[in-house]
């Protein structure tokens, strides 16, 4: 009866997007067999880069302004008009831009002044390059209206690497008609290759303005609006760029630092640390193809932390990377577009021992690079130090990716994990290799399919395991459906990855329709849908997991982009394993509940803004209902604080019918003089563990690129009568030298 419903839902969803898709296939355009070029002319007289756009060169630079909108509806006349010129000198590609508004100052949206801020909640204007003209590759360069700089790199239109940080400067002016725009791009921080006669070059660009008041994105040139700005195949042609040969360009970037750590058991010191250390990291692009990074003595000071979270699944949690070697080109490892399974995790990384959090140091590692327009090659090594919990650990990844067609391609990649003998704990040495084979298909522009197989073979255990992945789904500006299988056998072992859970295959078909409504102004976009969740056992496919089936039948953003859910959630539960989440001892049996969701959240632009969620309902044999709520109060730029707060209440669950409730509460308070001079105070109270976590950190750009930090951290098992505690201070210093 379960599959039967399940499959009466899935035929029901995909008639329905059929006969959709038949009625829009038109919606989206093919990309131009010739694209548009723009002229860059050299500075003659040179750019003071200050925002104020006054300077000769710029008042006979070419003007791009014949924008095209893709949100809120595509196509149609833009609100918001947008100017863009470009130059060039011996060192820089410069970008101008000056983007009009009518309520000039009092029109600006903007959250906050940090580096790398998210799309969707500020004013930005920014550019996308692709300097060796590969067509599934961009380095994208972002600000707002205040100067603050968000750069990333973007693989194929869909993957984005956002820790990659690179040198480059920008300044901004505000003014009554709207804000200008300055930006220097060294040639230095781009990676291009020359012709074979001459210097004169080539780039494809994309441009992209989004004015947050009234959520309109325009692009140039034209790209629909299913796609990101960074669909690379519709991109212009800049020309005319005379570069400069590539030189030994070098970037070395040491720091000092300095540790203090103490812990308490009651009132008892236990162990105090005080150290100094230095490292240095390198970047050495041996030519315009390869780059080399190197890191020794690595320190992850400056790190966000993590935020807590109570676990109520059966499925592991993943926690993204945080630390900058580490994100930097992790777009291009494979299984790194999503969260069930990751051959390579780097998280995995500077750990003592696979399951204890405790940080291990990195005597030094080195990133190797090579990307061309027919293929890419990329290599890690990490060797990890000796503690008193762990043996040394060697980490190797080698990852080769061979394009073909207009945007396809298929890789191989290879990671290794030898672990040294360790006396102390009787550890022998041991090792861990996962070979991987996987790509992407885009037959058409709106057609993806991904495919991941990956095996690891586990000398400690003598055993093979298999994984597997593929993905098909079609994305349009009317609807999107698409269908994913997952493999994970009860061997596979990578222990240099992530994987969700053991022993499953699950099936994740599904979609939903996509509604601009003309008629009705209030509603900018509705989307509803329904997607199907199946595991079963990889060991016994007829034996059941869990299932379930999301339907959201309103997932509705209003015309301030303001949202609105009302979902609701059949689940099927065969627990025939030992499962207590949160203590909760659940007894092994068949289990059927519905829960339910509402959420809203306000315009999240605005001075005042928040987010408040109901999630309700059976659970197991027992009930839970879930209170999500979350307010941030940003009056200017310089000045945010974030309130977050999570409450649990499970009633007559598990086997002994417990009861428990849990508060989750979190506040975040965000300083900033400029982009450059921020303060930054985190606290997070968990009522389930009574664990409190203080961190605080100051952040001082002197330089491009160059720190000083101050991080202080105080973590507390009780905080009305603390049985544990531990508080770190740490003070880094960097200087980043370009050569």
């Amino acid at each position: 009866m379960m599959l039967y419903r399940i499959n009466l839902w899935l035929c029901f969803l995909c008639i329905c997007l059929h006969l959709n898709a038949q009625e829009n296939d038109g919606e989206n355009f093919p990309p131009p067999e010739i694209p548009q070029e723009i002229k860059v002319s050299k500075a003659i007289n040179g750019i003071q880069l200050d925002g104020f756009l006054n300077e000769k060169d710029w008042q006979t630079a070419e003007i791009t302004e014949d924008f095209f909108r893709i949100e809120p509806r595509q196509g149609g006349k833009i609100k918001y008009k947008t100017q863009v010129q470009f130059l060039y000198d011996n060192k820089n590609l410069y970008v101008a831009a000056f983007c009009s508004d009518s309520l000039g100052l009092r029109g600006v949206r903007i959250q906050d002044l940090r580096r790398d801020f998210d799309w969707g909640e500020n004013d930005i204007f920014g550019v996308a390059l692709d300097p060796q003209n590969l067509k599934q590759y961009a380095q994208g360069f972002q600000t707002t209206p205040y100067g603050n700089q968000r750069d990333f790199q973007n693989f194929n239109g869909n993957s984005f690497d956002t820790g990659w940080n690179t040198l480059w400067r920008v300044r901004t002016q505000r003014t009554d008609k709207g804000y200008s725009v300055e930006m220097a791009i060294p040639f230095k921080s781009l990676r291009y290759n020359l012709p074979e006669n001459g210097n004169t070059i080539e780039w494809g660009m994309t441009l992209v303005r989004y004015a947050r008041r009234d959520i309109e994105v325009s692009t140039f040139p034209a790209i629909p609006q299913s796609f990101t700005p960074y669909r690379m195949t519709y991109a212009a042609k800049l020309t005319g760029i005379e570069v400069p040969p590539p030189s030994a360009n070098i970037r070395v970037e040491p720091y000092t630092l300095y540790k203090y750590d103490e812990n308490k058991e009651g009132a008892s010191l236990t162990t105090k640390t005080s150290d100094p250390k230095i490292g240095i990291d390198a970047k050495w692009a041996i030519n315009p193809k390869t780059v080399l990074d190197l890191t020794i003595n690595t320190d992850f000071a400056q790190a966000d932390v993590d935020r807590a979270i109570n676990n109520l699944e059966r499925f592991n949690i993943f926690f993204p990377e945080r630390r900058q070697f580490f994100l930097e080109n992790s777009g291009i490892w494979a299984g790194g577009l999503q969260q069930s399974i990751r051959p390579f995790f780097s998280r995995r990384i500077g750990l003592q021992g696979e399951f204890n959090a405790t940080p291990a140091p990195i005597d030094f590692g080195a990133r190797f690079t090579q990307r061309t327009e027919k293929s890419a090659l990329a290599g890690l090594f990490v060797r990890q130090r000796e503690t008193e919990n762990s043996a040394a650990v060697n980490f190797g990844v080698v990852r080769y990716l061979k394009n073909y067609g207009r945007e396809n391609n298929i890789g191989v990649m290879v990671t290794h994990r030898a672990d040294d003998s360790y006396a102390e704990l009787n550890l022998e040495n041991n090792s861990n290799t996962t070979i991987t084979i996987d790509g992407q298909i885009r037959p058409t522009s709106q057609w993806d399919v991904q495919y991941l197989l990956s095996s690891s073979i586990d000398k400690s255990t003598g055993k093979t395991g298999y994984a597997g992945r593929i993905f098909v789904g079609n994305d349009s500006n009317k609807f999107y459906y698409g269908w994913v299988t997952e493999y994970t056998d009860a061997n596979y072992n990578p222990r240099m990855g992530f994987v969700r859970q053991n022993n499953v295959i699950r099936h994740n078909p599904g979609g939903y329709y996509i509604w601009r409504p003309k008629n009705i102004d209030w509603i900018r976009r509705w989307d509803p849908g329904m997607f199907v969740n199946y595991n079963h056992d990889a060991t016994d496919p007829s034996q059941f997991q869990q299932a379930s089936l999301y339907i959201f039948p309103i997932f509705t953003w209003f015309k301030d982009n303001s949202f609105m859910e009302t979902s609701f959630t059949p689940t099927w539960q065969n627990i025939n394993f030992e499962f207590a989440p949160l203590g909760l001892e659940i007894e092994q049996d068949n289990y059927f509940y519905t829960r339910y969701l509402v959420k809203y959240n306000t315009d999240q632009s605005k001075k005042w803004s928040g987010d408040v969620g109901y999630n309700f309902g059976n659970f197991y044999n027992g009930t839970r209902g879930t209170i999500s709520a979350a307010a941030r109060f940003a009056p200017v730029p310089h000045a945010a604080l974030t309130l977050d707060y999570e409450h649990n209440t499970i009633k007559d669950v598990g086997i002994n019918n417990s009861n428990l409730t849990t508060n989750l509460y979190s506040a975040n308070l965000r300083l900033a003089l400029n982009p450059r001079l921020q303060l930054s105070t985190f606290y997070q109270y968990n009522s389930f563990n009574e664990q409190g976590r203080w961190n605080t950190r100051f952040s001082w750009e002197y330089m491009p690129l160059s720190f000083i930090y101050l991080v202080f951290n105080d973590t507390q098992t009780d905080i009305f009568d603390p049985s544990i505690n531990t508080k770190q201070f740490i003070s880094k210093i960097t200087l980043l030298k370009q050569f």
